[in-house]
């Protein structure tokens, strides 16, 4: 996966949807600090996650992860 792009495509996501990290955190039961690190690609969430990640932005897994533009 190339992190640059997933974690600058997610935080880019998270600010058109008006998001924060602890709101979208919370919406995905895990903690602030974990989206921060998916968004400066310090730590890759796992594919289950990645899932629904895309589903609760309504994008593609192929976008989101740089597959496609």
């Amino acid at each position: 996966m190339n992190t640059n792009i997933f974690g600058t495509r997610l935080q880019e996501l998270l600010t058109e949807h008006n998001w924060t990290h602890l709101g979208f955190a919370t919406k995905l039961k895990t903690t602030q600090s974990t989206v921060s690190r998916w968004c400066s690609g310090k730590q890759e969430p796992d594919f289950d996650t990645l899932v629904l990640i895309a589903s609760e932005l309504n994008v593609s897994l192929d976008w989101l992860l740089g597959k496609i533009d």
